[in-house]
C-alpha cells in the first residue's frame, strides 16, 4: 500500500521527486513499525511563494521557508495506538509542504546533492509527523538521531 500522496502546487511533476518519496517513506514507515498500518502522509511540493503564505497563515511567520509540518497526532497518541494495533483505518498521519526551489538552492549552499537535500526534508518532516521536536537540546539530538540512522540506511550521505 502506498503511505503518501503527492500534490504539486504550482511547480512541474517530476518523477524524480517521486521515487525519492518512495524510497524514503517506505524506510520511514518500516524503521516506525508503520508499515501495517493505513496511516498516511501528503506531500504538496511548492514554491516559495505559496510556502511563505502557509507559512505566515498557520505560523504567523511572514518569510518562506524550507518545509513546514502539520501533524495529525501527539506523540503518545502515535505511540500507544501502534502498540495498541489501533491503528486499523485510513487515516491521515499529517501534511508535509516542501519548497523544491529552497531545496535546491540548499542543496548547492551545503555541497551535496539534491536528493540528500530533499530526502533530509522528507525525514525531517516525517518525524515532526511522529511527534518529535528539535527545540529542546535533548529532543534534537533524538530527532537527528533518527533522521541519520535513515539517511545512513538509504546511502544518502552529505
Amino acid at each position: 500500500m502506498q503511505n503518501y500522496e503527492i500534490i504539486y502546487e504550482d511547480i512541474t511533476e517530476e518523477p524524480k521527486y517521486e521515487e525519492i518519496v518512495d524510497k524514503v517513506f517506505t524506510k520511514c514507515f518500516e524503521e516506525e513499525q508503520l508499515q501495517n498500518t493505513k496511516l498516511y502522509i501528503t506531500v504538496t511540493f511548492t514554491n516559495p511563494q505559496n510556502i511563505q503564505k502557509i507559512n505566515q497563515e498557520y505560523r504567523n511567520v511572514d518569510k518562506p521557508t524550507d518545509v513546514l509540518s502539520f501533524p495529525m497526532f501527539e506523540r503518545q497518541e502515535i505511540e500507544e495506538n501502534i502498540k495498541g494495533k489501533r491503528l486499523q483505518h485510513e487515516d491521515v498521519l499529517g501534511d508535509i509542504v516542501i519548497s523544491i526551489p529552497k531545496v535546491e538552492e540548499q542543496a548547492k549552499e551545503y555541497g551535496h546533492s539534491f536528493e540528500r537535500e530533499l530526502s533530509y526534508m522528507l525525514v525531517h518532516g516525517f518525524y515532526h509527523l511522529m511527534g518529535y521536536d528539535h527545540m529542546e537540546e535533548e529532543d534534537k539530538k533524538e530527532m537527528r538521531a533518527k533522521e541519520e540512522k535513515i539517511l545512513g540506511t538509504l546511502n544518502i550521505s552529505r
